[in-house]
């Protein structure tokens, strides 16, 4: 997978969806200053951050809405987002300028290219993945991002002692997100199955919503072995 002509499924749909005036400014003015370009070479964590201090990977964060919440609550851990959705993007650095926050930088680009390409060994101390697309179709299932393969490479990237949090409201994704993290030999549960949600990952308006309906949200919470 360090190849950079590694070809694989993608797992989502890129679309460029509508911009509002200010996404778009938003866009225009904070990808100098908190955006960072893909290129298929190694990425100094601590460079870009300007500082030395625990980095976490989040993948697919959607409008950034929760991402923003947790780096506000955790400033002293940086965080490195992966979005593909223009529109979102666009809203977490509205967020981002609103917010002050300097722990947060962006990459807008396919997740699988920037683990594999960008990201080094051992140099990440944590991993987000919330309510990533689930694929509900059967014969769709193999467009799912949590797959042993792309596991294997995540779990790669992180420190030993290291965490590795997913969270969805899917039951068979959740069932299928356990089954793969339960089979990597350097990954361990630290819960009994499914984990409790942590207070520092804040619920999203559509995740409160499923909740008074009565729908189900599974986290799990895994750590590297050291």
């Amino acid at each position: 997978m360090d190849n950079p002509h590694f070809r694989h499924i993608r797992s989502f749909v890129l679309r460029q969806g509508h911009f509002s005036d200010a996404q778009t400014r938003a866009m225009e003015e904070g990808m100098p200053r908190w955006g960072i370009e893909y290129k298929a070479e190694k990425l100094d964590l601590a460079a870009a951050f300007g500082r030395e201090a625990p980095k976490v990977l989040e993948i697919g964060f959607g409008m950034g809405g929760a991402t923003s919440e947790i780096a506000a609550a955790r400033p002293d851990t940086d965080f490195l987002g992966i979005e593909v959705h223009g529109p979102g993007v666009g809203n977490l650095m509205k967020l981002i300028d609103e917010k002050q926050l300097t722990n947060l930088r962006l990459i807008r680009h396919d997740a699988v290219e920037v683990v594999a390409n960008m990201l080094t060994e051992n140099s990440l101390d944590g991993f987000h993945l919330y309510f990533p697309d689930p694929w509900p179709k059967k014969r769709h299932h193999k467009r799912r991002l949590v797959q042993p393969e792309f596991l294997a490479h995540i779990v790669s990237r992180l420190k030993p002692g290291a965490y590795v949090h997913m969270a969805t409201d899917w039951e068979d994704y959740a069932v299928q997100m356990l089954e793969v993290l339960s089979a990597n030999p350097d990954l361990v549960n630290t819960s009994a199955g499914f984990a409790p949600r942590p207070e520092w990952r804040p619920l999203t308006k559509f995740e409160q919503r499923g909740l008074n309906l009565g729908h189900g949200v599974w986290d799990l919470m895994f750590k590297k072995r050291g």
